[in-house]
């Protein structure tokens, strides 16, 4: 018989529809999502699209459920290190979104934050939060799953395949994640947002970039950190007129839309960085891997499974041809189970196991920590102009 995970889903919006989409996709096992906690109006019809059987507006009837066995955190970063702790306090298994944590403003600064608070003050408060938060993990005996897809995706792990088993040095790690902005209103501020194109969208590839390292590391019996950085962002979108920003989303307040890293790890290999809200062409998830003996190009998406040519926007209303992609016509790429092919698929296979049989995931907490700390240390690296030292 099947091995039972009951699931409690925190937040209704749109990573809580891609992640009730890949559990609902799990086999093997018996899961399913049983309740749903949201604010939001849309909960009804998002409990009734995926077959949960109830709702509620507070959270705490799941962590007061004992049939639940895990919550997924799907709500603003800000709420993130609350529900974690009150998760734990449950006694429940932990599957939280990225980022992990952030700066979200302290009574007495200046507004707007995002261009008055020195970010180096944000990089020592949010790690002295995360350090209070990950004593409190490694007290308990829950697990804590980290939400962050592009480490389970194929390509990558296929990579991944390659460079254990030859054990390989990775030289030099390159990763792009780049849209044409965010229509969030949460996006535009960094007291909601907690930082913009590095933060949203950079969470991914750093997460990516550190996780391969360690796998490498862990093939070669050795031991690599990250031990500086050196990074320039910038909101190039203000310096552009209405008519010149006329096709991108999202108008920022006090926060970036473009940046630029590069990270130094200790055994002296390199890897960069690039994201942005202001590239036109579709949603970009791009990493290539180059090795001392090979290179793997992990074009999750867009990628070349099928290339359409259609000379009528009306002949594609309805269908799914990419992710914020300024026009349907002509030639494109088009998305193909980008649920899996972006990992949420294996993300959500591996942490329902983990539940199951009480394994160890691979996407953990020192992980999240790890990348949320990198994150802020570019911030700092960015403002100050000058590189980071870990």
């Amino acid at each position: 018989m099947n091995k039972k995970v009951r699931v409690g889903m925190i937040g209704s919006q749109m990573a809580a529809n891609t992640n009730a989409s890949a559990i609902n996709k799990v086999f093997g096992l018996d899961v399913k999502i049983k309740t749903v906690a949201s604010l939001d109006d849309n909960i009804n019809a998002y409990a009734e699209k995926y077959g949960i059987e109830s709702c509620t507006n507070n959270y705490f009837d799941i962590l007061n459920d004992e049939e639940i066995d895990v919550v997924v955190i799907c709500t603003p970063p800000q709420t993130h290190v609350k529900m974690i702790s009150d998760c734990l306090d449950a006694n429940k298994h932990i599957i939280c979104e990225k980022p992990l944590d952030g700066y979200f403003g302290l009574e007495g600064d200046a507004e707007p934050i995002g261009r008055n608070v020195k970010k180096r003050a944000m990089y020592e408060h949010v790690l002295k939060r995360m350090d209070s938060l990950k004593e409190k993990i490694e007290a308990s005996d829950r697990l804590f799953m980290y939400a962050e897809n592009w480490v389970h995706s194929p390509s990558v792990a296929k990579a991944l395949e390659f460079i254990k088993k030859s054990k390989s040095k990775v030289i030099f790690l390159d990763a792009k994640e780049t849209q044409s902005g965010s229509k969030s209103p949460a996006s535009p501020h960094w007291s909601r947002a907690g930082g913009g194109s590095l933060s949203r969208l950079g969470a991914h590839p750093i997460a990516a970039l550190l996780y391969i390292k360690a796998q490498e590391a862990k093939a070669r019996g050795e031991v690599i950190k990250p031990v500086s950085l050196v990074c320039d962002s910038s909101f190039i979108g203000g310096n552009l007129t209405d008519e010149e920003r006329r096709y991108l989303d999202g108008r920022f307040v006090d926060v970036e839309d473009f940046g630029l890293l590069c990270v130094t790890f200790s055994d002296g290999t390199k890897a960069s960085l690039t994201v942005g809200d202001i590239m036109l062409g579709g949603t970009k998830n791009f990493l290539t891997i180059y090795t001392n003996e090979s290179v793997f190009e992990c074009n999750m998406t867009p990628n070349n499974q099928i290339n359409s040519y259609v000379i009528d926007p009306k002949y594609t209303e309805g269908i799914r041809v990419s992710e914020k992609v300024e026009t349907t016509c002509g030639w494109q790429n088009v998305w193909i189970n980008d649920d899996i092919a972006r990992g949420y698929i294996g993300e959500f296979q591996e942490f329902m196991e983990c539940v199951a049989y009480d394994r160890k995931p691979g996407s953990d907490f020192q992980l999240a920590y790890d990348t949320t700390r990198l994150l802020y240390a570019a911030y700092t690296s960015a403002e100050e102009g000058c590189r980071f030292y870990f």
